[in-house]
């Protein structure tokens, strides 16, 4: 099964910035739609950022514009690079195959306070 570890999460003040990193323990990344989501307190998993195979992404309305994601096929790793962040997007966050379901790593926690 492969293993998902996720990392980069941190406390950060409103408006600041965070990368956030997926490394996968087998290489995923070059045929899959890649994605990463997010969990709030009380909330259920959503997914904010997906870049297929192709390279092509798409956002989630509330996050557009603000976040990036990206994906080195080589390094088996997902990037989420999350500016102008809002206290809002306080969240454990996870990365994920979109379409294959693996098992969900342990997150990192992303706390935007000031």
């Amino acid at each position: 099964q492969v293993r998902l570890v996720e990392s980069g999460g941190g406390l950060v003040q409103p408006g600041g910035s965070l990368r956030l990193s997926c490394v996968a323990s087998r290489s995923i990344f070059s045929f899959n739609t890649m994605g990463w989501y997010r969990q709030a307190p009380g909330k259920q998993r959503e997914l904010v950022a997906r870049i297929s195979s192709g390279g092509s992404t798409m956002y989630a309305d509330s996050v557009k514009g603000r976040f990036t994601i990206s994906r080195d096929n080589a390094q088996n790793t997902a990037y989420l690079q999350m500016n102008s962040l809002k206290p809002e997007d306080t969240a454990v966050y996870y990365c994920n195959a979109v379409y294959l379901g693996l098992n969900w790593g342990k997150g990192t926690l992303v706390t935007v306070s000031s």
